[in-house]
């Protein structure tokens, strides 16, 4: 790759300036993947490794606090509580029934 004025870079997250670090130990190996996989995304191995690890983190906590669904799944999802309920004749046998706790 030349060292041009021509050369365009995506700007990405890792554009401002940081202030805070970050260091991880790893094996020859892992780094030597982590720079290969960087080249072909045109990064440094710092700006592939925060992108890939904000997105990663982005991913886990969506999956805590949200979830998607196809549009068909999600209608049927959000008009579930205005349904009526099913007609369920052992559960209701159940709960006319005396516990065995009374």
């Amino acid at each position: 790759m030349s060292s041009g004025a021509n050369v365009k870079r995506m700007p990405t997250q890792t554009a401002k300036r940081k202030q805070n670090r970050l260091e991880v130990r790893l094996t020859p190996k892992a780094k030597a993947l982590l720079k290969r996989a960087a080249s072909v995304e045109s990064k440094t191995v710092s700006a592939f490794v925060l992108d890939k690890g904000l997105a990663a983190a982005a991913e886990t906590l969506a999956d805590r606090h949200e979830f998607r669904l196809p549009a068909k799944q999600n209608d049927l999802f959000v008009a579930a509580p205005d349904a009526p309920a099913k007609v369920r004749p052992r559960l209701e046998r159940l709960l006319k029934s005396p516990s065995v706790l009374e």
